[in-house]
């Protein structure tokens, strides 16, 4: 390959530089250019005094020149975590109902209160709620563990001498046809809440847990309760209606359940609302329920039980009253204990 040749400066760039003139000093023009320079100067003296004068202030406050355009994306940041917590709690309901479905089973029993040896005064059917608290034990209301707790004619009878006694207390758990029995295991002497020991079936062990909240619940939050509300009758009510139509009579029967658990039919239902109030180790919120629901759990918008539902008050939609779960605690340790 041929090497490239040095041609140095062309002919037409050193004529140039041959015939440029000599140049002379211009007192004119230079009075101009000090004038100008002059006033560049000061328009730049001014500029940056300006500079001074709105920065400075702002930099003494800890603001940084750009705080407007971070003021504006962190309030985009905040209206966007705003924005997911909310289609969060939105979806809330839904995703309890999903996860733990299975976990939340129809308590039904029958009980009696009566003298010894005389025919029974009190013969009763009691429906409720129950969700599973892990070691093979049961989280529910008292009044459904002992149907004769807060009864005033049960009451009166017992003080007088009767006793009282469960003849049959079974629970459903969804998607299986038969019931599991349960067995006391520990009731609360202040609350209205009581922990049942569950038969061991293969079912059972195959159920997860509820997961408990820790931290204490502050009145404006979500609340998702689920539960059996009008027990029988209300899984009938929602059932296809040729089932309906053949047990609308029977609500209150036990071959009912066990119809509904043959076909797949014992399901909970989840209601949404507002804790209302926090009164003590009592919560108050508007998702609505009914008898059957008690025992039900109260979840917040993590997923976590923060109470037991346990009552409502008539003629008032927000008046649905549950057992916060720091009293659930002492119970399940005094059931741990006793197995």
């Amino acid at each position: 390959m041929a090497e490239p040749e040095n041609l140095g400066k062309s002919s037409y760039e050193t004529s140039l530089n041959q015939n440029q003139p000599s140049q002379e000093p211009n007192p004119v023009c230079d009075s101009w250019q000090q004038m100008l320079q002059a006033v560049l100067g000061v328009v730049m003296l001014f500029g940056a005094l300006a500079m001074v004068h709105f920065y400075l202030p702002r930099a003494a406050e800890g603001v940084p020149p750009d705080s407007k355009t971070d003021a504006l994306q962190r309030q985009v940041r905040e209206l966007s975590a705003e924005l997911a917590e909310l289609k969060q709690e939105r979806a809330m309901p839904a995703v309890i109902l999903n996860r733990y479905r299975n976990s939340i089973g129809y308590i039904y029993g029958i009980y009696q209160v009566g003298m010894p040896g005389q025919r029974p005064a009190v013969r009763a059917r009691v429906s409720g709620t129950g969700f599973l608290v892990g070691d093979g034990l049961l989280a529910t209301n008292r009044h459904v563990a002992e149907p004769w707790f807060g009864d005033p004619d049960s009451e009166k009878l017992m003080q007088d001498g009767a006793s009282a006694m469960l003849e049959t207390l079974v629970i459903y758990f969804p998607g299986s046809p038969t019931p599991v029995h349960l067995l006391p295991a520990s009731v609360s002497k202040s609350a209205d809440l009581a922990v049942l020991r569950i038969e061991e079936t293969d079912l059972i062990r195959g159920l997860p847990a509820l997961p408990l909240s820790k931290a204490p619940s502050s009145p404006g939050e979500h609340v998702t309760v689920i539960g059996y509300p009008m027990g029988i009758a209300g899984m009938v009510a929602k059932s296809p209606s040729s089932i309906y139509e053949r047990l609308a009579y029977r609500h209150n029967d036990m071959n009912a359940a066990a119809e509904l658990a043959a076909l797949s039919l014992i399901r909970p239902s989840a209601t949404w609302g507002h804790l209302g109030d926090v009164v003590g180790d009592k919560l108050i919120y508007d998702a609505p329920t009914a008898h059957g629901g008690s025992g039900g759990p109260v979840f917040n918008s993590k997923g976590e039980v923060i109470g037991i539902n346990s009552a409502y008050m008539d003629g008032f939609s927000g008046g649905t009253l549950g057992v916060s779960v720091d009293c659930l605690q002492p119970l399940l340790d005094e059931a741990r204990q006793r197995h």
